[in-house]
C-alpha cells in the first residue's frame, strides 16, 4: 500500500502548473489585469489559500501614476483603479506597504491574527482584519534594470499562509515578472503614442505604418488654432505661468475635441492641428460643436484669468474639409506623422485671415456646406487667400 501524497509535494506539482500556465497559457491575452484574476484562481485551485491579491503598477501616463489591479474571492473580474500623482502625500500611501516596497523593502508580511497593537499602524490593515483577513505579504516584482512594482496576498487561513504557500507564492514571481512587463510596456507604448500623435495615428504606428512616405489620402474636416499675442505673453509672464497658461490653454481647446470625435495630430508651439475625418457621420457638424464648447470653455477660462489678474487670451481658428495625405514625413530617421495638402494649406490661411477680419472663427463655403443643424453662421463675403488662385467665400461662427 503506497503512502499518500505529501502536502508539500501536490503543493509544489501544483503550483508549477500555475508558473507553466503563467509562461506559456497568456501570449493570447492583452490585459494583465485577465491574466492576474485568472492567476489567483489558479493558485486557489493549486491549494494556496489567496484570498486577496493586488497588483501595483507605475506606468507613468500624463494624467497617472500608476494602476492597481484588485482582485479578491468570488470576483470573476479584477478591480482596475488608476492612481494619481499626488497620492504618495496622502495618508492611504504614507506608511502603507507599497510605501515600504518602493522605499527599498524585499518584503512586507503581517500578521493579521495578532494584537493589532503589536502590528503595524495602518488603515489598510484594519480593513483587512475586518474582512477577515488573517495574513498578508508584499513583494517587490522587478522589471528590467531593477523598476519596482509590487504584488501583495492575502488569506483568510487559519494560522496565516504556511511555507509551502510562501515559496509557491515566490516561485512564481518571476514568470509574474516577465509576463506582466510585457504587458506593461506594451501599453506604455500605446499611451506614448496616444499622448504624442493620438490615438488614430498611434494605432497604425502600432500596426507597422512606420516608413517614411507611407500614408493615405484622407478626406477630414481640418481645424487650426493659434494664441493670440503668445510672443508678447512669453515675453513678459513668469516662465511657469507661461506654461500653466498654455496647458489651460489646451485644455480648453482640446477636450471637447476628443469628446466630439476628431484627433489632434499635433501642437505647433501655441497652436494646434486636428481632423475630423469625413467617414465619422456629421464630422463638419461635430467639429463645429467641438468649437462652440471650446469657446464656453475659453470664456470660463478666461474669467478665472480675470480674477488672479492676467489678461484674456485671445485665438483664432481656420476650418475647411477637403483631401489630406496622412502619413509618415520626415527624414530617415526621425518621422512625423501628420496631414498635408492644399486642403491643410487652406485651414491655415483662414486662421491667419481671422486677425485680419476681426473674427475668432473662420470657415470655408466648402466646410460651411457640410454643417447641419441650426449654426448661425454668418457671410463674410469673399476674400483672396495666398497660394490659391480664386477667391475664397468665407463665413464666421461666433458660437
Amino acid at each position: 500500500m503506497s503512502a499518500p501524497p505529501n502536502k508539500d509535494s501536490v503543493t509544489t506539482r501544483s503550483d508549477s502548473d500555475v508558473v507553466h500556465w503563467l509562461t506559456n497559457g497568456t501570449r493570447d491575452e492583452r490585459f494583465l489585469d485577465n491574466i492576474f484574476a485568472e492567476l489567483c484562481v489558479r493558485l486557489q485551485r493549486a491549494g494556496i489559500p489567496v484570498k486577496r491579491a493586488t497588483l501595483h503598477i507605475l506606468i507613468y501616463h500624463p494624467q497617472w501614476l500608476g494602476a492597481r489591479i484588485m482582485w479578491a474571492d468570488g470576483m470573476r473580474e479584477a478591480e482596475l483603479a488608476r492612481v494619481d500623482y499626488d497620492v504618495r502625500g496622502r495618508s492611504e500611501y504614507i506608511g502603507s506597504p507599497a510605501n515600504e516596497i518602493f522605499d527599498g523593502a524585499a518584503e512586507v508580511r503581517e500578521n493579521l491574527e495578532r494584537d493589532p497593537a503589536l502590528g503595524r499602524k495602518h488603515a489598510l490593515y484594519d480593513g483587512m482584519r475586518a474582512q477577515g483577513l488573517t495574513d498578508y505579504v508584499a513583494r517587490p516584482l522587478y522589471h528590467t534594470l531593477g523598476k519596482r512594482h509590487i504584488v501583495t496576498f492575502a488569506t483568510d487561513r487559519p494560522g496565516g499562509f504556511d511555507d509551502a504557500h510562501i515559496a509557491a507564492l515566490s516561485k512564481l514571481l518571476p514568470a509574474l515578472a516577465l509576463v506582466s512587463e510585457i504587458r506593461v510596456k506594451n501599453r506604455l507604448a500605446r499611451t506614448l503614442l496616444e499622448t504624442y500623435v493620438g490615438s488614430h495615428a498611434g494605432d497604425l504606428i502600432l500596426a507597422g505604418a512606420t516608413r517614411r512616405g507611407s500614408g493615405t489620402t484622407v478626406r477630414a474636416a481640418i481645424m487650426i488654432c493659434d494664441l493670440r499675442d503668445f510672443t508678447r505673453i512669453s515675453d513678459n509672464w513668469p516662465r511657469d505661468d507661461v506654461i500653466d497658461l498654455l496647458n489651460d490653454y489646451f485644455d480648453a481647446i482640446s477636450e471637447p475635441i476628443a469628446r466630439h470625435g476628431g484627433e489632434i495630430l499635433k501642437f505647433m508651439g501655441d497652436g494646434l492641428l486636428a481632423i475630423f475625418p469625413l467617414s465619422q457621420p456629421s464630422a463638419c457638424t461635430n467639429l463645429l460643436r467641438a468649437v462652440a464648447e471650446a469657446r464656453r470653455a475659453m470664456v470660463a477660462l478666461n474669467q478665472r484669468n480675470s480674477d488672479t489678474g492676467r489678461a484674456p487670451m485671445n485665438y483664432g481658428v481656420g476650418l475647411h474639409v477637403g483631401d489630406v495625405m496622412y502619413g509618415n514625413i520626415g527624414s530617415r530617421t526621425r518621422l512625423d506623422f501628420t496631414v498635408i495638402g492644399p486642403a491643410v494649406n487652406m485651414a491655415s490661411r483662414l486662421e491667419a485671415l481671422t486677425k485680419q477680419l476681426g473674427r475668432t472663427v473662420l470657415l470655408s463655403r466648402a466646410f460651411a456646406d457640410f454643417v447641419e443643424g441650426d449654426f448661425e453662421l454668418e457671410r463674410v463675403g469673399e476674400y483672396p487667400v495666398r497660394g490659391f488662385s480664386d477667391p475664397i467665400e468665407l463665413f464666421a461662427y461666433h458660437g
